[in-house]
């Protein structure tokens, strides 16, 4: 099973390794730079090359680099659009030095735009940050749909997919509390939601899973991660998760309101659960 949780980059690459190692991890994800901002620190490419040598020689799965929520490619303003290029244009340029692993980004927000209009904005940053030969899949984050959200049903993030040039690095994270709070029923009906996913975007752009349970009941658009089990998902639901064939093989990331001490916890269980 390849599990893991988000740590911290505050002490370093060196410090997040030791981190996941602590809690029994195989993966783990890590903001590319302040979530709330936009600055990141400064590393040198050695850095960079000695983290990629230690996941190498810890046998870790791939990780995921998640980009900061301030990240807007769709913001009504222009500045915006351009300080949130940039960031995904550094952060991809980076993680050359660790090359084949992931990053994740929440689509963005279109505010009072036009769906159409944040799509095309979303796939124009993307089709001039991808390049040929890079070694990263970007993935789009599925959503909760919470105000002006892009990216909540499988039809959106389509829509963006197929206006991306690069297709062999584009995938999809689906969060299981996000499309909880979205509307699609992963308690009663998991296969038929991965059907309508494999129908509409197809399941080989399925790269990873924010494994999350919810505060809130189907379709309430909230947002609110609760600790797994504890929520309206709810454990069996999540047994069913771990081990459905379209799922089982991707990587999990927690990202659950605890500490490391609880996201050991949390890994330790869906381990025994896990098939």
């Amino acid at each position: 099973m390849k599990i893991g949780a988000h740590i911290s980059i505050a002490k370093g690459y060196k410090q997040m390794v030791k981190d996941a190692l602590s809690i029994k991890a195989n993966t783990f994800q890590f903001f590319s730079r302040n979530p709330r901002g936009s600055k990141s620190k400064e590393v040198s490419p050695e850095e960079l090359i000695e983290f990629h040598n230690l996941l190498k020689e810890n046998n870790f799965a791939e990780v995921l680099v998640h980009a900061p929520y301030t990240m807007n490619l769709c913001s009504e303003k222009k500045e915006t659009r351009e300080v949130s290029f940039n960031m995904l244009f550094d952060d991809l340029r980076k993680m050359e030095f660790y090359p084949n692993n992931l990053y994740n980004f929440h689509p963005g927000s279109k505010l009072k735009q036009d769906l159409e209009t944040a799509v095309s904005q979303i796939s124009s940053a993307l089709n001039k940050a991808l390049f040929e030969g890079m070694k990263t899949t970007v993935l789009l984050e599925t959503m909760a749909g919470k105000g002006s959200e892009v990216g909540k049903t499988f039809n959106e993030i389509k829509s963006i997919i197929d206006k991306v040039e690069l297709k062999s690095n584009i995938g999809v994270c689906i969060d299981t509390c996000h499309i909880w709070d979205g509307g699609y029923d992963i308690v009663n009906d998991l296969d038929g939601v991965l059907k309508e996913f494999d129908e509409i975007i197809g399941l080989k752009y399925l790269k990873a899973i924010h494994i999350n349970d919810s505060l809130n009941p189907i379709n309430s658009h909230k947002d609110r991660h609760a600790l797994i089990g504890e929520g309206n998902i709810g454990l069996d639901a999540f047994k069913k998760i771990i081990n459905h064939p379209h799922l089982k093989d991707k990587p999990f990331f927690l990202e659950t309101p605890t500490d490391l001490e609880g996201h050991k916890k949390e890994i330790e269980m869906l381990k025994s659960y896990y098939n």
